[in-house]
């Protein structure tokens, strides 16, 4: 037990002891579901995690209602969706592998595995297969999967790292003292057969712990492939050094022929190498998804007695909705809610990319994940877990990382088949060399099945997309269809809704005009009284910024005219020019904005002019779009005249008016017709065909869900600024992609051929496939950094 832990769990009268809150959580859980007899039968501890998860299974509960509340997602009556967390993930390989497998299952409807954090993300019908059944699966193969928790990803991570730096360290020290007896051998003149026999069996003694440790992933996963009839990326490896180890020790034990102890350390040394040094940039690669995914806390301080103060410490998987929690300043809220009480300014940009932050107060929303900077406040919980929108944010951007463009299947296909047609060559290149100089064959054989690297052609797409996704949602736009960066990369137009989108979607008052003497000030105060119990949207924009309105009573609302009512001795009315100012003309306006009269006692006396507001950002947006080549377009239902005004504003040449959703559709379409590649950008229902129909769409952040839903990618915040950052970043991922899928290509069509000459040696065999593979990655992780350049409109 850790120092100072104390997390009680009370089980048959007696309070035992558990070593952190989510152990405690999960056991009061299994106690709660009435699964009691699970701790009353066990006998011992399990000896190791494997045999845990193991005896888990057995159990089944992971298949409980209670113990999934946590990690799955109920989509209908019997459709489940679960984030995992998979174990012994090394190579493109495995993936591939266990996607493969677990389609396979009768059941399983889907399943999405990112390589960069090892997340899998399952959906199945539980009328068919259990979640228990997709566990045992996986394990059956070789690897663990287990449900997905942030703290147990980073200890699975330390630990494989723990590992891979242990069999990297062996194969160091073994590779430098089998060097030191080789290196006589090759240099000395005069060495006695004796000497050299002992120089042999010295260097057969340091190599066994290589092979046996360092090198055991590499026929670990070979026997898995083979027994899956596969050939993985791991059997050329595999076959390399064993052939070049058995030839070494039967000419050890004969005195005949040569040894290649020294290659098969260096080789060994130099592949662990690399995949450590890929381990590591993979891990930043999915960094962006990680920081999202720990963001939610452990605990939260819930109110139990509210409005009592008194609060107490529960796990975050405790809560339940309609929980009232206390968020102090500096503490992250735990789920998605309504704040109660308390005024203060919380910090969203983890999950939107704005760098303000946002005002809240009592009836506001707030999101699980965000930060409280100034002042406590009280939120009733409204959703938990899989239902939060951080949740669904992780969720889009797993599977757009998951889901393959057509370069990366096309790519995913020859890796396949590219292993079975090395070892066919291989063994024709063994053979003519066996003909031709039986004393080179052997090394030539090894060299060949070890500089190839199918691995670097099964990296290229998957290791850009990844980097290319987690840099836009860091920046502000979520991905969510593993197609958008490469279509939005060669969109040749870009077609906008006007309002919620270039524009914020809420009136404002664009001007003030008193009549009789009036002051601004005067007229904005009484129609803030008259508006102060209406939600309407031209009731809040006379609210605005209206710091202590008056008081107003025997207010009336006449729906589609307006309000009237009393402030002291005074009548008053306020509305449409026909309600409130007997059919009187209003002011000439070129903006189109709508004009709201106020009357008092039947004269009228001020003119309120309202429109929506454009975004603050639209037009360097826009701007810079337009710099990168794409022709802008503008369509909405609303009239021509406040089309026209913001078309105007926004430099838009190309613009319609009152158009319906189908009208949309059908512009959409005939631009399509054309030859034109089109990005659709909308916010509400009436976009969602529009969306649907174009090449790749982006919704709003602050859109409907509907829109979201047809969307290929989401606007987390309020800015356009992302969409031009998006662009250029969609283009500079499509170049990696084509530059690591050239790079895998041509370093196979010279390294293959180099070795059957004769002209690579196995130690720079070991190095070339390393250095290959750890190249995709690295120029992949350069678009991690992509969009700091101050302008990336040019």
């Amino acid at each position: 037990m850790p120092p100072g832990a104390h997390y009680p769990i009370q089980f048959d009268g007696e309070t035992r002891a558990a070593c952190c809150r989510g152990c405690q959580a999960v056991a009061q859980t299994i106690l709660d579901s009435g699964q009691g007899a699970y701790y009353t039968h066990r006998t011992a501890l399990p000896a190791t995690p494997r045999e845990e998860e193991a005896e888990l299974a057995q159990l089944g509960l992971y298949d409980l209602p209670e113990i999934q509340e946590s990690f799955v997602r109920v989509e209908a009556e019997h459709l489940r969706e679960a984030a995992l967390i998979l174990e012994n993930i090394v190579c493109a390989a495995c993936i591939w592998l266990n996607e493969r497998h677990i389609a396979a299952l009768p059941g399983v409807l889907s399943v999405e595995i990112n390589y960069a954090t090892r997340r899998a993300r399952v959906r199945w019908d539980d009328r068919r297969i259990q979640l228990s059944a997709i566990l045992k699966a996986v394990s059956d193969i070789g690897y663990i999967a287990h449900p997905f928790d942030p703290g147990r990803s980073d200890d699975v991570y330390r630990r494989e790292r723990n590992t891979a730096i242990r069999r990297l360290a062996i194969a160091g020290l073994g590779m430098m003292q089998v060097m030191m007896y080789a290196l006589p051998t090759y240099t000395a003149t005069d060495m006695t057969d004796e000497v050299r026999g002992l120089m042999r069996w010295a260097s057969l003694v340091l190599t066994l712990p290589v092979v046996g440790y360092s090198a055991w992933p590499f026929f670990v996963g070979t026997w898995r492939d083979l027994r899956r009839r596969t050939l993985g990326m791991d059997v050329p490896v595999a076959l390399g050094v064993a052939t070049a180890f058995a030839a070494s020790v039967y000419s050890t034990f004969t005195g005949q022929g040569e040894v290649y102890y020294d290659s098969v350390n260096m080789f060994v040394f130099l592949l662990l190498t690399g995949r450590f040094l890929e381990m590591n940039a993979r891990r930043r690669a999915g960094a962006a998804v990680e920081e999202l995914v720990k963001l939610i806390p452990a605990a939260a301080a819930r109110l139990p007695h509210w409005p009592e103060r008194d609060t107490e410490q529960v796990p975050v998987a405790r809560l339940k909705a309609g929980d009232l929690v206390l968020v102090r300043p500096g503490e992250t809220l735990p789920a998605d809610g309504v704040v109660l009480e308390g005024v203060s300014a919380v910090s969203e940009a983890m999950l939107t990319g704005e760098s303000l932050p946002v005002s809240k107060q009592a009836g506001a929303r707030v999101v699980g994940g965000s930060l409280n900077q100034v002042s406590p406040l009280v939120v009733r919980v409204e959703k938990l877990g899989a239902d939060t929108r951080l949740a669904s944010i992780v969720r889009l951007l797993d599977r757009a990382q998951s889901e393959k463009p057509r370069i990366g299947q096309v790519a995913d296909r020859a890796a396949a088949w590219f292993v079975g047609l090395l070892l066919v060559i291989t063994a024709f290149v063994g053979y003519a060399w066996y003909t031709l100089d039986p004393s080179r064959a052997l090394w030539i054989v090894v060299s060949i099945l070890v500089v190839t690297c199918p691995c670097a052609l099964g990296l290229a797409t998957p290791a850009a997309l990844t980097t290319g996704t987690g840099r836009l949602t860091r920046l502000g736009l979520l991905t969510t269809r593993g197609h958008a960066l490469e279509t939005l990369a060669r969109a040749t137009d870009i077609v906008f809704d006007k309002t919620g989108t270039l524009t914020l979607g809420r009136l404002s008052v664009r001007q003030v005009l008193p009549v009789g003497g009036h002051s601004a000030d005067a007229v904005r105060a009484i129609a803030a009284a008259l508006e102060a119990g209406s939600e309407h949207p031209i009731a809040r924009a006379l609210r605005e910024d209206i710091a202590a309105p008056l008081a107003a009573h025997d207010v009336r609302n006449t729906p589609g005219l307006g309000v009237e009512g009393r402030i002291g001795d005074r009548a008053y009315r306020l509305g449409t020019p026909r309600f409130a100012a007997d059919d009187a003309a209003p002011p000439a306006s070129a903006a189109g904005e709508s004009w709201v009269a106020l009357a008092e006692d039947g004269e009228l006396i001020a003119w309120f002019a309202l429109g929506d507001t454009l975004r603050p950002d639209a037009a360097e947006a826009l701007a810079a779009l337009r710099r990168q080549g794409l022709h802008v377009h503008l369509l909405s239902g609303d009239g021509e005249a406040p089309v026209q005004t913001v078309a105007g504003q926004l430099g838009i040449r190309t613009w319609r008016a009152g158009t319906l959703p189908e009208d949309k559709l059908a512009y959409v379409k005939t631009l399509q017709a054309g030859g034109r590649i089109v990005a659709m950008v909308g916010d509400g229902i009436n976009d969602a065909p529009v969306l649907a129909g174009a090449q790749v769409s982006i919704a709003m952040g602050e859109g409907t869900d509907v829109a979201q839903a047809a969307a290929d990618m989401v606007m987390l915040g309020s800015r356009l600024a992302p969409l031009a950052e998006g662009v250029a970043l969609a283009r500079q991922t499509q170049r990696i992609v084509r530059q690591n899928l050239g790079w895998a290509l041509g370093y196979n069509l010279i390294a293959i051929p180099a070795a059957a000459l004769g002209h690579v040696t196995p130690w720079i065999a070991g190095i070339g496939m390393s250095a290959s593979s750890l190249l995709v990655v690295l120029n992949a992780l350069r678009l991690s950094d992509f969009g700091d350049a101050p302008d990336l409109g040019k």
